[in-house]
């Protein structure tokens, strides 16, 4: 029987879609999303004798989260060189340097926050990874410029779910950063500039070659520059939503300002698979498969559920409980917490950055807590419809000082 498309009930429901659907129909789910017949499977998703990412990606997401050519749509040999260049700047150095610039960052933003007027901490974050981003990347970014740049590298992430406005600010977004990045690529390359400095992301995308051995093209080496740059200013969200856990669950408060590594790294995890991010990714059956009994044509889609394996039962106890204490004394495995992908970073389609996440989230959730502040009134619903979602407010605050 032809199946019906469920694009329209995804754009609606959001997060909810697809573990609403599991619920219902069990493990496995057949449907079809923008006419392309679509089953969620869970674990084989990352076996490239399975399923590959190329020409998977629908345009829209090309247009606003990725870009055209990133290294999310390559598979096998093309995407491990890749994938490589990303992975060789995901150094403990390179990391802690980032880290510091975000830090440094913080401290300064934060001391104009001690006013009665409130401040949005989503915007003065996503401009704190933009001013910290940029320099770490090796791009030159003048103060005047950090507020436009903030709203577009946020904006390339707010809309790559939705068919609305946000999906056009986008669009429009992706268009000028690349513009911008590509002259400044091609004027790096010609000496129109200063060369990159060593060891930076900028300096990785001027010189990288791909598996055949050609480098990257401007707007090609802007795309992955970028791919860079945004998912490290996205952890903007996850700021915001540890604001809004310890706004929720105060007693966390104290472990999170003595410095304690271990519970800030539980609290950190716990973030990230509370609260919903990305819903699910898909990629393409290589060829005819069968799986728990359900045939999957070659062709069609295969759609990991991000939200609902963070949030299964069978994994996670009591799994819509906020509890950083799961994470003291398990280990984590490469499928077991997928809030930025499964498998292997080095070699799959798991996020290179998610070392970078954990970081950032780490030293600004300690800093946020080390801060008291008021909490005007605001709307601090979440809503699972919005995709990407997060407090409707904002998190307001106003008054900042140092905990006493």
């Amino acid at each position: 029987m032809p199946l019906s498309d469920h694009t329209l009930p995804l754009l609606i429901e959001g997060y909810a879609w697809l573990p609403e659907r599991r619920r219902t129909h069990g493990s496995t789910v057949v449907t079809r999303l923008m006419g392309h017949r679509a089953t969620d499977a869970a674990r084989f998703f990352y076996d490239e004798n399975h399923i590959r990412r190329h020409t998977a990606l629908p345009e829209p997401i090309k247009s606003t989260l990725f870009g055209h050519g990133a290294v999310h749509t390559l598979d096998a040999a093309a995407h491990r060189v890749r994938k490589a260049m990303f992975t060789s700047l995901m150094t403990d150095d390179g990391i802690a340097r980032l880290d510091d610039h975000a830090a440094a960052a913080w401290d300064k933003t934060a001391a104009a926050w001690n006013g009665p007027r409130p401040v949005t901490l989503f915007d003065e974050v996503g401009r704190i990874l933009t001013r910290a981003a940029c320099r770490w990347a090796g791009v030159p970014l003048d103060d005047a410029d950090v507020p436009a740049t903030a709203r577009d590298l946020l904006a390339l992430v707010d809309g790559f779910a939705t068919l609305g406005p946000r999906h056009w600010r986008a669009r429009a977004a992706r268009i000028r950063l690349e513009n911008r990045l590509a002259r400044l690529i091609h004027d790096t390359r010609t000496g129109d500039a200063p060369a990159a400095p060593p060891g930076t992301p900028l300096a990785a995308v001027v010189t990288h070659r791909d598996a055949d051995g050609h480098p990257l093209d401007d707007r090609l080496a802007a795309v992955e520059l970028l791919n860079l740059i945004r998912p490290t200013v996205a952890v903007t969200w996850y700021v915001t939503f540890a604001a809004h856990a310890l706004h929720r669950h105060p007693h966390h408060r104290a472990a999170l300002r003595t410095g304690d590594e271990a519970r800030t790294h539980a609290f950190a995890q716990e973030t990230r698979r509370f609260y919903p991010f990305a819903p699910f990714v898909g990629g393409k059956a290589v060829t005819d498969l069968t799986w728990e009994d359900h045939r999957i044509p070659e062709g069609s889609l295969v759609l990991l559920d991000i939200y609902g394996h963070n949030h299964d039962p069978r994994l996670w106890p009591d799994p819509h409980t906020f509890d950083p204490g799961r994470f003291l004394d398990r280990p984590t495995g490469e499928f077991d917490l997928i809030p930025q992908g499964g498998g292997d970073p080095r070699t799959g389609h798991r996020c290179p950055g998610e070392a970078i996440t954990l970081t950032l989230l780490r030293t600004l959730t300690t800093r946020l807590a080390r801060l008291d502040h008021d909490l005007p009134d605001q709307d601090l619903t979440i809503s699972l419809r919005r995709i990407p979602t997060r407090p409707a407010s904002g998190y307001l605050l106003a008054n900042a000082r140092p905990a006493a």
